[in-house]
């Protein structure tokens, strides 16, 4: 701690495709949808986080709901920077007599390109950072399952989130190999639009297909513990009136099974890149899921019968990233922490 460290402020921040996190203090004192409302005419903030999300759908001419970020990186930049900026407000307030300096560590897809990573970071110095680290989302979700990643162990970890799944080894503080596809939540959402529109001839949105993946989603047509049929609403795509059907996690499973077969394509590419030594590490130990994704009934028990390894599913997947995020904070100057992107 510096002499004046009480004008700076330490957020670790899990800017997500589908939800962001911000870490204070070891705490999580930010979870919201990544989504923003905007007045059309006056291209003012409505809304950010929840109260947005509850609009989406529904608005009218006069606003518009936004998605900052797809496919894990920034695609509007003035939406990501006010996005940012109004996160950053939920902070709880103390009686600054100076407004604190920001210190940031952002996990970032490891796919990302040096224009996309540089967005990242201008964003964020934007919405008031005067310091920013970057850290790839394996290697955070490796430190926020608890996996020491100085060891000279091989570990692998399958970050599973909105908009990417990421696949990577890591080993002595850095990744060895590591495969990123943009196959993720989002694309589950829209596999199953798709699906209730060919097979039940009825149109429904993002939201309610996010609602039937928690629901009653499955990787696998057998469940021991088989979740509820789920009531689906939405348009008929005959008539145009309000309908509702009822689809089992059967159906879900066979709506999803392409998506989650290239999760799988893309685990066996990574594994057939890992050096030897390292591979029968990961035969020890098996393979970690984080993120979202893997709350997915039953792909802990597809991936494991499709690699042939022990497939675990870290803790508290949904905020694994942010804690590793938020631990990478406490090391900000740690020269052990070499990953950490200067």
């Amino acid at each position: 701690m510096g002499l004046f460290s009480f004008l700076t402020r330490e957020v670790a921040i899990d800017l997500g495709t589908a939800n962001s996190i911000i870490m204070h203090d070891g705490k999580v004192m930010v979870d919201e949808p990544s989504i923003v409302a905007i007045d059309v005419t006056t291209k003012k903030i409505i809304a950010v986080g929840r109260t947005a999300m509850q609009m989406d759908g529904r608005t009218h001419d006069n606003i518009k709901t936004i998605r900052p970020l797809r496919d894990g990186v920034i695609a509007d930049f003035d939406m990501a920077n006010a996005m940012i900026k109004e996160l950053i407000k939920m902070l709880p307030t103390k009686n600054y007599i100076i407004p604190p300096a920001l210190k940031m560590v952002i996990c970032i897809p490891s796919g990302i390109t040096n224009v996309e990573e540089r967005a990242v970071r201008d964003s964020a110095e934007q919405a008031g950072a005067k310091d920013v680290r970057l850290i790839h989302e394996p290697m955070a979700a490796a430190i926020g399952i608890g996996i020491d990643v100085l060891a000279p162990n091989g570990t692998m970890i399958v970050d599973i989130g909105g908009g990417t799944a990421e696949i990577a080894v890591i080993a002595l503080g850095g990744i060895v190999c590591n495969k990123s596809i943009r196959i993720a939540g989002d694309e589950f959402n829209t596999d199953i639009v798709e699906y209730m529109r060919k097979q039940h001839n009825i149109y429904i949105g993002e939201r309610m297909a996010e609602n039937i993946k928690i629901q009653c989603g499955a990787a696998v047509p057998e469940l021991e513990e088989a979740p509820e049929d789920c009531a689906v609403q939405g348009r008929d795509v005959l008539t145009g009136t309000p309908k509702e059907v009822r689809v089992n996690y059967k159906e879900i499973a066979h709506a999803l099974d392409k998506s989650i077969a290239k999760i799988e394509s893309a685990v066996l590419e990574a594994l057939a890149m890992t050096p030897p030594e390292l591979a029968s590490d990961i035969f020890r130990t098996g393979i970690w899921l984080a993120g979202g994704g893997s709350l997915l009934r039953g792909l802990d028990k597809r991936i494991s019968a499709k690699t042939k390894l022990a497939v675990h599913v870290a803790d508290d997947p949904l905020k694994a990233v942010a804690r590793g995020t938020a631990q990478a904070l406490k090391n900000y100057d740690n020269p052990k922490y070499t990953f950490l992107i200067k």
